[in-house]
């Protein structure tokens, strides 16, 4: 028979380890809230027009410079990922500088994911469409394309290489997706010969190769993530057979023609993002 004092110790042992049971019961919940709290995730959308709304006609205020809207790939992403703190500082017309001295200054360090969608407007690919679009000569297209090229050749690397480091330098542990720009046209396509000729086509492609080719080496060159979307585009550009995923030339909306349309967002840029990002 066991004396009081042994029984009180029995009691005691007892007590501890339903304690320690309960402890270990709660656990999981327990660190599971804590995960909740560790995974504070947020994302921030830097960019030009193609990072915006033109070419879907659909705006959160049309009087704004900024032409944001709802359709964005960005938006959607952020959408489909609830948890994340979303920041879109995007901007249509915005150069690689005006995104450093604007947009990059929205980045924190505790930003986790950033998407980079800039380059075309350093390089006035604006300016060379709407040249190709009101000049009768195919020779003065093809001589804009070309000064594009050889400012996307010639100056364009430093500037991104510019900004790439100040992003890293705000958010030194976010991942870094750098967007391309798709090709506008099929060649040899259902547009026939109406529009621009298959050589100014050809040459605004070639642009567009250009471009991507020196983003997905800048970005390579800061450690970031190219996402190329030009295969995904290709069988949905201007003058393809499929469903279009690029505005062709409106003239009654000058500004909304050559970016992606709402499909372009949703079913091109949209699920490239997600490949990258899970």
């Amino acid at each position: 028979m066991r004396s009081p004092r042994a029984r009180r110790r029995l009691v005691s042992l007892s007590v501890a380890v339903a304690a320690t049971c309960l402890a270990v019961t709660a656990a999981p919940g327990a660190s599971a809230a804590g995960s909740d709290s560790a995974a504070n995730v947020k994302y921030v959308a830097l960019g030009d027009s193609y990072a915006v709304a033109p070419g879907t006609r659909e705006y959160d205020n049309p009087d704004d410079p900024c032409r944001r809207g709802p359709s964005a790939y960005p938006r959607l992403w952020a959408q489909q990922h609830p948890s994340y703190t979303f920041v879109e500082a995007s901007c249509s017309g915005a150069t690689t500088a005006e995104l450093t001295s604007q947009q990059v200054p929205q980045l924190t360090a505790d930003t986790t994911l950033v998407t980079i969608h800039v380059g075309g407007n350093d390089v006035g690919f604006v300016d060379v469409l709407k040249n190709c679009i009101f000049t009768i000569e195919d020779k003065d297209c093809l001589a804009g394309v070309e000064a594009a090229k050889a400012a996307a050749t010639g100056s364009l690397p430093g500037a991104l290489a510019s900004t790439y480091a100040a992003v890293r330098a705000k958010a030194p542990k976010a991942k870094v997706v750098v967007v391309g720009y798709p090709r506008l046209y099929t060649i040899g396509g259902s547009c026939g010969i109406l529009g621009l000729s298959d050589r100014e086509r050809t040459a605004l492609n070639s642009g567009a190769d250009t471009i991507d080719s020196v983003l997905a080496d800048q970005a390579a060159k800061a450690g970031f993530t190219f996402l190329d979307p030009r295969a995904a585009f290709d069988p949905h550009t201007i003058c393809s057979d499929g469903t279009t995923w690029v505005t062709s030339l409106e003239w009654d909306k000058i500004n909304e023609s050559y970016h992606p349309n709402k499909a372009g967002h949703r079913d091109g840029y949209l699920p490239l993002l997600n490949s990258i990002t899970g």
